[in-house]
C-alpha cells in the first residue's frame, strides 16, 4: 500500500491524482492541502480519509474545521500546515501539485525527511533548482517529474543512464495561437487564450501555454532535472501532442515517448515508478494518425520563450524574477487589466530591473519574488 501526501488537491493535477487513487485502490492518502476551496476539499476528506488536511487561508480552514468536526482529521492552515504535511511519517511520497513558490519550503522539508518527490510544481525547480537537486543527491531521494514533457524525457532515459545525452527535444503544442503573428495577438481575449487545442488544464497553465512561457519554464526545469547544458535543450513545436518529448544520444539515436494527451499517465508513472500499471482511457491508434508535424517556435511572436532562455543563461535570481512577473501578469490578464501582448512585456521589464543575486538562498528567492510583486502592483 503506497502512502502519499498531496499538495494542491483541488487543482487540475491534484484531482487527476485522486482519480488514479480511486481507480488503483492501493494508495492511501495521508494528507491533502489546497488553497481556499473548502467545499471540494471537504468532499475529498470524506472520500479519502486523510489524517491531516490544510487550507492556505486561515478563514477557510476555520470553515473546514467546522464542516468536518464529525471526522477524525486535523485541520491546519498556512505554511505551518504545509510543512506539517511535508514531514509527516505516514507519507512516503509528497506530490507537489500546488501553483506558485509556496511549494519550495515543503519540498525541501520533505526531502530532508527522506521522502520521494512527485514534482508537478514548476516554480520549485525554476527558482530553486540549484538548491533542490543537490539536496536530492545528498539525501538520496528521487525527484520524479509529473509534467508530461519531463516525464517523457525521464522515460526515454530509462536504461540509458550510462550513455551520453546529446540533446533533449522538448515538444510544445504551440497553444491556441500557433501560426499567428505578433500583431494578431493585440486583441486576444481571455476566453480565446483559455481554449487550448489539446490539453485540459487550469487557467494559469493554459495561459502560460498560449504565451509559450510554460515551455520556457519547462526548459529551466529540464536543465536542472536532467543535468544538461542549456544549449542541449531544443524546443520543438508539435501540434498533435502525440510525442511528449524526445532524447537524442551521442550516436544519433533518438528515443521518443508517445501517448494520448492524458495527464494521468505521467502522474501514475511517478506514483508507481519504476512499475507500470494499467490505466483506463483512450489508446493511440496509429492508423487514425494522419500525420505528425514539427515546427520551429516563433520567438518573435512569443518572446516569453526567448526571455526564459535569457533568464536561465544568466541564472541567479533572474529565473525567479521571470516566474514571479509571469504569475502577476497572467493574474492581471485573467482580470482583464492588461492585454495578452503585455504579458511578455511585463516579464521583460521585471527582468531588466532585477537586482541580480548569483547564488540566492530561499530567503533571497522569496525576497526577489516580493520585489517583483511590489513593482508590478505599483504600476498596475
Amino acid at each position: 500500500m503506497k502512502k502519499i501526501a498531496l499538495l494542491g488537491s483541488t487543482g487540475s493535477i491534484g484531482t487527476q491524482t485522486l482519480e488514479i487513487v480511486r481507480e488503483q485502490k492501493d494508495i492511501q492518502v495521508a494528507a491533502l492541502a489546497a488553497g481556499s476551496n473548502v467545499v471540494l476539499l471537504e468532499r475529498q476528506i470524506r472520500e479519502f480519509s486523510p489524517k491531516l488536511a490544510v487550507l492556505w487561508e486561515e478563514k477557510a480552514a476555520l470553515d473546514l474545521r467546522m464542516r468536518v468536526q464529525d471526522l477524525n482529521v486535523t485541520i491546519l492552515s498556512g505554511m505551518e500546515g504545509l510543512l506539517s504535511i511535508a514531514v509527516m511519517p505516514e507519507a512516503e511520497i509528497l506530490v507537489t501539485a500546488m501553483v506558485g513558490m509556496l511549494g519550495i519550503r515543503p519540498t525541501i522539508a520533505a526531502m530532508e525527511a527522506g521522502k520521494a518527490i512527485a514534482l508537478a510544481n514548476k516554480e520549485t525547480l525554476v527558482t530553486a533548482g540549484h538548491i533542490i537537486m543537490p539536496l536530492a543527491k545528498a539525501k538520496n531521494v528521487p525527484v520524479l517529474p509529473v509534467d508530461s514533457e519531463h516525464s517523457a524525457i525521464f522515460q526515454c532515459l530509462n536504461g540509458e543512464r550510462e550513455n551520453t545525452v546529446h540533446k533533449i527535444f522538448l515538444t510544445a503544442s504551440g497553444g491556441p495561437f500557433r501560426g499567428k503573428k505578433r500583431e494578431d495577438l493585440q486583441e486576444i481575449r481571455v476566453e480565446d487564450a483559455l481554449q487550448h487545442p489539446n490539453w485540459t488544464m487550469g487557467k494559469k497553465i493554459t495561459i502560460d501555454s498560449a504565451t509559450m512561457v510554460n515551455k520556457g519554464l519547462e526548459v529551466m526545469e529540464a536543465k536542472w532535472l536532467f543535468d544538461v547544458e542549456l544549449d542541449q535543450i531544443q524546443v520543438v513545436v508539435h501540434p498533435q501532442s502525440v510525442i511528449h518529448s524526445m532524447v537524442e544520444y551521442e550516436d544519433g539515436a533518438v528515443m521518443a515517448q508517445l501517448g494520448t494527451p492524458d495527464m494521468r499517465l505521467p502522474i501514475q508513472y511517478a506514483l508507481y515508478y519504476p512499475k507500470r500499471r494499467h490505466l483506463s482511457g483512450k489508446r493511440l491508434d496509429f492508423f487514425e494518425l494522419a500525420n505528425l508535424t514539427f515546427e520551429k517556435p516563433d520567438l518573435d511572436t512569443f518572446p516569453g520563450l526567448k526571455l526564459a532562455f535569457t533568464a536561465m543563461k544568466q541564472g541567479g535570481n533572474l529565473p525567479t524574477a521571470y516566474n514571479a512577473a509571469n504569475e502577476k501578469a497572467v493574474a492581471l490578464f485573467l482580470q482583464k487589466k492588461i492585454s495578452f501582448a503585455q504579458i511578455p512585456e511585463l516579464i521583460q521589464a521585471c527582468m531588466e530591473r532585477c537586482r541580480f543575486v548569483e547564488q540566492p538562498d530561499v530567503e533571497k528567492i522569496l525576497e526577489t519574488e516580493a520585489d517583483v510583486y511590489a513593482y508590478i502592483e505599483s504600476r498596475w
